[in-house]
Formats: C-alpha cells, structure tokens, sequence
C-alpha cells in the first residue's frame, strides 16, 4: 500500500488536473473471490484524502475484515461510506465535522473501546466552548458507530453503550429567543430600499420560513393565480466544492403550500416584473437571488444595516420564522395550525418551542374556570 503524488519527471513538480487533484493512492489486494489484484485510485486534493479512501477501499474490497485489529477511524470511514448515498448530503457533511471531536479515539481497536476510552473522550469535549446541544449531537454520531460496529462486524459493545450517558449542564443558560412585534417589523422595513431583500423578509416574517426554504424558491413556486406559494426544496451554501445545493426540506411536513398575504404578493408581483426584464428570464431563476441564490453574508449585512437605521434590537434570521409564531399566536392562532404553517413534523415540537408565548392564553383558560366557579356559586345562592 502507498499513497504518492504525481510528478513531473523532470522539474519532480506535481501533476495537477483542472481541479487541482495530484495525489492517488496503489495497492495490492485479495478481492472477495479470493483473486490477489492490483488497484490505482483515482486523484484527490490531498494526501489526507487518498490516505481516507485507501483505507476505505482496503476495507470494502478484503476477503474479511480482521474486526480484533479494526481502528476507530477506519470504522467511522467505512460507516460514512456507506452512508453516502442513504443521507443528505449536508448530513453526510455534518458527519466530517465530527472528525476533529472524534481524533483522540482514532487509534484505539473498536473491539478493545470501553467505557474508561468513552469517559476520557467525553472529558476532553467538555473542555470545548459548545452548546450542550452540539456536544450531545456529536455524542449521537459516536453511539451511531458504535451501533455501526455491532450489526455490521458482530462486535459486542452492548455492555460499554448502556453505561454511555450523554451530556447535560443544568448551569447552560439558554440562548434567549427573540422576537419582534409587528411594529418593530414595519419599522424595520421601511428601512430596506432593495426590493428583493424587502420581499425575502417579508417573506421570513409573515409565512415562518426557514432561509434555506425561501432562498430556494424559484418562480415555478409561485402561483400568482391562486395566491399560493409552494415550500418543496431548500438550500445551502455550505457544502465544499460547490457554490450551492438544492436538497429536500428539512423534514417531509416541510412540504407544505402557503396562502399568500396582500402585502407580499404585492411585493413578489414588483419583483416578478423586474425581473421579467431581462431577454434570459425564466421561471427557473430563484425568486429573490435571479440566477442564483442569496449570499448569507448579504442577508445578514442588509439586515444589520436595517435594524440600525430603523432602531429596533437585533435579531438571527432563524428570529424572522419565531417573529411570525408570535405573530400568529398573539392573534388567536392554534397551536395545530401553527404546526402546519410552520412545517413542523409534529405539534409537540411546535408546543415546545413557543408555549411560552401562550402565557396569557394560559391564563385565559384559568379565568374561564374560575368565572364558570364564580356563576355556579351565584347560581346556588340564587336558587336557596
């Protein structure tokens, strides 16, 4: 086995394609047939990257896997292998981000982890300025492999996963939600003087949207007819090696179509006609970004600059689709249509994250109990 970069002979400079790709790996190998056969990979950027895909392939290509000398790492590469073609690929993403949490356990043997390796390793991310909800999002991926190595190579670690707690900080104060009324909105938006950034948060304020979901929204999803907008898609920009993605929502109920308001079909109507100016318009173009979606560095710089100027407090964009919660609940909306509105899989969820703001409502209801009290009593002295 070797991992080398390809050279010029001469000037021993590497050879790169237009991608900027040198390094391969060639080893020799006993295919599952029992044939012994020589392999040449392809290029990768980097001596990382061929040094990953050598071992996954060794792993995926032997006769049998020897499971007593099987390294952490080497199981973690061939569980994401797998995985590739099964998951988003923003998760398949997420799990590379795991990487630099999972270092100190790359050596150990997945047959010889224990609970002192998990203990010692739970120490060290605990030592890291995370949320409590980031470390225990890591954790979940560790018990993953571990499961992983279970099904897949018949390795015991039942006794090891049930004494595997997760992490809890009941001193973490929680990042306080904001929200604004709908008059910090108007004053808000009074502010922004580009229509395509007025009608985005229009759209993030009155229909809850999450920025993924209205940063891809393209024309077709539009239905000036029928004043409707179609959620089916959503966005992101933080994928490696690609200015963009387009992928399935967050979850199945974020599929949903919206009734839209006055204001903002008003604004998307402006937009539309603006758009509709240039000779290679299409209904394919994003709705707000034209050819291709917003820039998240843009997003947020015109709405920092708003806020200054209109004098309202400042909030995330995620705060935008929490302003529209409380814009609904405030006027008398359920708890069920909220869910629906919101694309939540389920109430719990949405009960969860705004029953604080059902405050008054609650007492509401104690008052109809308590009045109901107060008219049965007045009926009785009444009636003796």
């Amino acid at each position: 086995m070797a991992v080398m970069q390809l050279k010029d002979k001469n000037t021993k400079k590497p050879i790169k394609d237009k991608q900027g790709r040198s390094w391969y790996f060639k080893t020799y190998y006993t295919s599952l047939t029992g044939e012994r056969k020589q392999y040449k990979s392809k290029k990768f950027l980097s001596k990382h990257e061929a040094e990953e895909a050598e071992r996954i392939f060794i792993l995926n290509n032997t006769s049998k896997v020897e499971t007593k000398s099987l390294t952490f790492l080497e199981l973690m590469l061939t569980y994401e292998e797998e995985k590739k073609d099964e998951v988003k690929i923003t998760t398949y993403n997420n799990y590379k981000k795991n990487h630099k949490y999972l270092e100190s356990l790359y050596k150990i043997k997945i047959n010889d982890f224990n609970i002192s390796n998990f203990k010692n390793w739970k120490a060290e991310i605990n030592k890291l300025e995370l949320t409590t909800s980031y470390k225990n999002n890591i954790y979940k991926f560790l018990r993953a492999l571990l499961n992983y190595a279970e099904n897949m190579y018949d390795i015991n670690l039942t006794s090891v996963l049930k004494k595997m707690k997760g992490f809890s900080n009941p001193n973490e104060i929680k990042k306080e939600m904001q929200f604004w009324t709908y008059e910090e909105f108007s004053s808000f938006i009074k502010q922004e003087s580009h229509l395509k950034y007025k009608a985005f948060f229009e759209m993030l304020y009155y229909c809850g949207l999450r920025k993924g979901e209205a940063n891809a929204l393209t024309w077709k999803d539009i239905d000036f007819n029928n004043h409707t907008i179609n959620i089916n898609k959503t966005v992101t920009l933080k994928v490696k090696g690609v200015k963009w993605l387009i992928t399935s929502p967050k979850t199945k109920s974020s599929i949903r179509t919206l009734l839209l308001s006055k204001v903002l079909e008003n604004s998307l109507k402006l937009l539309y006609n603006e758009y509709s100016k240039y000779a290679n318009f299409s209904d394919e173009w994003f709705v707000f970004g034209g050819i291709e979606p917003l820039k998240d560095t843009t997003i947020r710089d015109h709405k920092n600059k708003c806020c200054e100027l209109s004098g309202v407090k400042q909030i995330r964009i995620h705060d935008f689709r929490h302003s529209c919660a409380s814009l609904l609940i405030k006027n008398g909306a359920s708890i069920t249509l909220i869910a629906k509105y919101l694309g939540h899989s389920n109430i719990a969820t949405t009960l969860n994250t705004y029953i604080h703001l059902y405050k008054n409502e609650m007492s509401d209801i104690v008052n109809i109990i308590d009045n109901l009290k107060e008219r049965s009593e007045k009926k009785y002295l009444i009636s003796t």
